[in-house]
């Protein structure tokens, strides 16, 4: 039922969220704006900058009724003409900045436009400097400042300790970790360990000098994936500290117990038969362009965040468009084409053309498709499967 609601409420919400967005920001100075609210209890409200606006108080645009209820007028058609054309000039920096579109989403961005429209007329961008120096600096300040309320909430609620490593485009093996409150996630230390070798007692020396620095009292557990040198180190970390968990993650283990089933000989043959029809495809232009064309230019494999989550969804890819495929292997354009003649094109028609071939992937999909959901709310990073708060209350 709660769900429902959400769903219901979801655009007022979101209006109210944009509300407590944009009452964050002031360009002006603090004290005068605390007295001003205090006095008159207003919120501050978009306007342009005037050379009275550091004597007079906001005005509210929505303090009168008449002026939310008065019907369109010629002003209201010249304002969404502006608005138009403020955002072309918006889409247009996007486009030859090679911004990615989901960044117009970002609460920054929203903010530092509120910001810039309170400015009004004559901002002058900062430069390249200002952004490597001063600004950069004056951010980080305010981030140490922001996370001293996290750790307020590690003392209150207790933190996991979560660790990864990875290697980057240069081929450097990097090891991060991370704490994690009810407050959020936050980075606490990375280190390069490319001329290090991975044992667990490396990893759990590393794991035990964050705990020291963090104070071991707030750790509840500490999170890593399922690799024989972190089980290693959380065995070492349970003799150590018997009063901290230690915990595999759960999207890992999932997805090694679907790698697992994936590997059965009935599951495999499928496997196979999906594999070898998408490299064949892949591997040459026409056989690409013709696929691109009964497809509308939609490719049929999808990469995921694993290994076995690019292959379930590529079978899942397979299967929305196999009309499509199999009309792209029936048509004149194939049979003409050179590489029909070939083996491995004859293999690749015959399993598209194939009914037992796509009720196999029909099991396939009716098998993984629950284990594949509960993958992806573990690897969801919006809401926690399970809160610190919940893990300190076993402990206690």
């Amino acid at each position: 039922m709660n769900a429902l609601k959400e769903a219901k409420h979801k655009k007022t919400r979101k209006r109210q969220h944009d509300e407590e967005l944009r009452s964050e920001v002031n360009i002006n100075k603090p004290h005068l704006d605390d007295e001003l609210q205090e006095e008159h209890g207003t919120q501050i409200a978009p306007h342009f900058q005037g050379p009275m606006d550091k004597f007079a108080n906001h005005i509210n645009p929505e303090a009168s009724l008449a002026a939310r209820t008065r019907q369109q007028n010629i002003h209201d058609a010249i304002s969404k003409e502006k608005t138009h054309v403020v955002r072309q000039y918006c889409a247009r920096w996007m486009y030859e900045s090679s911004i990615p579109f989901n960044a117009i989403d970002n609460e920054s961005f929203r903010l530092f436009c509120e910001a810039l429209g309170q400015f009004g007329p004559g901002w002058v961008p900062p430069t390249q400097y200002q952004l490597r120096e001063p600004l950069l600096n004056e951010d980080q300040e305010r981030t140490k400042k922001k996370l001293k309320s996290l750790e307020v909430e590690w003392e209150e609620q207790g933190c996991s300790v979560m660790t990864d490593a990875w290697t980057d485009m240069k081929r450097r093996s990097i090891m991060n970790l991370c704490v994690y409150s009810r407050g959020g996630t936050c980075f606490l230390s990375s280190k390069d360990t490319s001329k290090d070798s991975h044992t667990g007692e490396f990893i759990f020396k590393y794991i035990e000098k964050c705990i020291g620095d963090i104070w071991a009292k707030k750790v509840v557990q500490v999170v890593t994936d399922n690799a024989t040198k972190n089980v290693a180190a959380g065995r070492m970390l349970k003799e150590m500290r018997p009063n901290i968990f230690w915990t595999g993650c759960a999207a890992h283990t999932i997805d090694l117990m679907l790698e697992r089933v994936s590997k059965l000989p009935w599951f495999a043959k499928v496997i196979s038969q999906a594999k070898a029809l998408t490299v064949f495809v892949y591997a040459h232009h026409k056989t690409l362009f013709m696929m691109r064309a009964h497809t509308k230019k939609r490719d049929i494999v999808r990469p995921g965040a694993t290994r076995f989550a690019t292959c379930f969804l590529t079978l899942q890819s397979l299967h929305e468009k196999k009309s499509q495929l199999m009309s792209m292997f029936g048509s004149d354009e194939w049979h003409e084409c050179k590489h029909s003649k070939c083996a491995k094109g004859k293999q690749a028609s015959d399993t598209v053309m194939s009914f037992a071939f796509w009720s196999s992937v029909i099991m396939v999909l009716k098998v993984f498709s629950p284990m594949v959901k509960v993958l992806r709310l573990a690897y969801g990073e919006r809401k926690p499967s399970m809160g610190v708060h919940l893990w300190r209350d076993l402990r206690s």
